[in-house]
């Protein structure tokens, strides 16, 4: 009897056991259903979403697939050709503004490379590119989609390994870059944080990462991941990096590691070029004189073909087959487009006004109008009166800032000092004042010797030539130094039509001798620069100053001639 009563008890349990499984199978294979038919349904909205295409847009039409469409920018695509498609590739930093072709000629690069036997990319080489500007990272190390990252076991979705305590490496885009160029646009905007790792990645040619959960003790560690914890991820690529800023707003850590390539700012007439060939692309006509105004109102290739696009899609509204100047000019009107800055020379020599030349962006430069006045003051010690220019800059430093004053400021107290000390001139006896005018807050050293030969030629009412442009620091001393940005400066000059322009020795090339259209005088004194650019048949000799410079303009004009 009790073995009876045992024996249905079993069989009760067993049944119920049964029964619980038998319902968790079931359950299974419904929820299995249940995500094969939504898991179907949506591979149908997606394949239906990836067949439902739109026309392509005119800015992917117009991206450029051959160095011969990345318009103005052919001494860039030489510099960046020597410097990724030789035997011994090197990391690249590419400044530039934007729009310029910067994105678009590191791509072609790499297929050139390819195509050289000596070189060390293969075919399948890739091009992997990031925005540093998008970048983020985790402090903990759980997501870096640049340098790579570890999905410990604790964490959610750690799968199969992470169930036996395996961490589990996830490659971040230098390893996907890994024989190949990794690319990051704005690489003046990538975090402290992330570069410094960028740095020792580049050094190592690999990526060593870290968990707390692996042991290398641990006989259940998988051979793969072992080898990647002690020997690292592969990481051997070559960086190319593109920026809008200016090279003393990059970190040096990464400039010392990198070739610096510079792409120019487009002309007028280069911008006119990409407007062509992006109306080729749409199939249809634009007037000669609507191109022209392009050309005059943008600056870079990315707003051109924005604004043709514009037009293009006004007259095919139309049923025009031909994009007239009004079309481009209401597109201007609606879009509150600008005139790009074109300034030109005086036609007439002025006293007290000097072409400086500046640079601002991304290498771009300008002339800048340097302007002075002085009336002497008989009763009263005389003022300094200084307008458009920046009094203080913060800068930051070993993670302080701190204000000081500026550079352009200290230019202007030198340039007191030279006058009085140089040519002696009594400026106390003067009210002096010095204009910037354009509305841009001036600052940097290098219009030192350009506020020095405005204020000299105000004081001695003598012209200054309208056909010279300058651009140097001063020393208290009267020395001309070495500035920067010469190469874009000179551009600036010789398209505002100036015929001479004066630099500081050192920072002389001798490439400069094949410019056509304009002389480049290399001074070291601020005498000399007065001799170049105050017109000498004006010089009043009364004085003893201007004696000295007219015995020393009598005593070069005489060497020249006996030469």
């Amino acid at each position: 009897m009790v073995w009876n009563i045992v024996f249905a008890i079993e069989l009760f349990f067993s049944i119920i056991i049964g029964m619980y499984f038998l319902n968790a199978l079931k359950g299974q294979q419904r929820n299995k259903i249940v995500v094969n038919k939504e898991s179907s349904k949506e591979l149908e909205n997606l394949k239906r979403m990836r067949n439902m295409r739109l026309t392509e847009p005119l800015t992917e039409k117009s991206r450029p697939s051959s160095f011969d469409e990345v318009i103005g920018q052919e001494k860039g695509i030489e510099a960046l050709k020597a410097a990724i498609c030789g035997p011994n590739p090197q990391h690249v930093i590419i400044y530039g503004p934007p729009g310029v072709g910067k994105t678009a000629a590191a791509r072609l690069v790499l297929e050139y490379a390819k195509t050289k036997e000596f070189s060390p990319f293969s075919r399948e080489a890739k091009f992997i590119e990031i925005d540093a500007t998008t970048v983020r990272f985790d402090d903990r190390g759980i997501a870096d989609p640049l340098i790579g990252s570890v999905h410990d076991p604790i964490y959610q979705g750690a799968g199969p390994l992470g169930a036996i305590g395996v961490p589990q490496p996830k490659p971040g885009a230098v390893t996907k870059a890994h024989g190949g160029i990794l690319f990051i646009d704005e690489i003046g905007e990538l975090h402290p944080i992330e570069l410094n790792k960028l740095l020792k990645v580049m050094e190592d040619r690999k990526v060593y990462l870290e968990s707390a959960y692996y042991n290398s003790e641990n006989n259940n560690m998988p051979i793969y991941i072992r080898e990647v914890f002690e020997n690292g991820l592969p990481a051997d690529f070559r960086l190319i990096g593109a920026t809008t800023r200016r090279p003393e707003e990059i970190n040096p850590a990464i400039r010392s590691r990198c070739i610096e390539i510079f792409f120019k700012a487009l002309l007028p007439d280069e911008i006119e070029k990409i407007a062509l060939n992006a109306v080729t692309k749409v199939g249809i006509k634009m007037e000669k004189e609507a191109y022209k105004i392009v050309g005059r109102y943008t600056t870079n290739g990315r707003d051109a073909v924005n604004l043709v696009q514009l037009a293009c899609g006004i007259a095919i509204n139309d049923e025009r087959e031909e994009v007239s100047r009004e079309d481009i000019e209401w597109v201007i009107e609606n879009g509150q487009y600008s005139p790009r800055p074109d300034k030109k020379i005086n036609d007439s020599p002025q006293i007290g006004y000097v072409n400086g030349l500046a640079v601002y962006g991304a290498n771009m430069g300008a002339i800048m109008e340097i302007e002075a006045s002085a009336k002497k003051n008989k009763f009263n010690k005389g003022k300094m009166n200084i307008t458009g220019i920046i009094e203080e800059e913060e800068i930051s430093m070993f993670n302080k800032k701190m204000r000081r004053k500026s550079t352009a400021m200290c230019s202007v107290e030198n340039v007191i000092t030279v006058l009085e000390d140089v040519f002696n001139i009594s400026c106390s006896e003067y009210d002096i004042h010095v204009n910037f005018p354009g509305g841009m807050p001036v600052d940097g050293p290098s219009a030192g010797i350009s506020i020095t030969t405005a204020i000299y030629s105000a004081i001695n009412r003598v012209p200054v030539d309208n056909k010279v442009a300058m651009t140097g620091e001063i020393s208290i001393h009267g020395n001309v130094k070495p500035i920067g940005g010469i190469s874009a400066k000179i551009q600036a000059a010789q398209k505002a039509g100036v015929k001479k322009v004066i630099i500081p020795k050192e920072n002389w090339q001798d490439s400069f001798k094949d410019i056509h259209g304009i002389e480049i005088i290399q001074v070291s004194n601020i005498k000399e620069v007065i001799l170049e650019a105050i017109l000498k048949d004006d010089i009043n000799i009364n004085t003893t100053v201007n004696s000295d410079i007219k015995n020393d303009v009598d005593m070069l004009t005489a060497k020249a001639l006996k030469a």
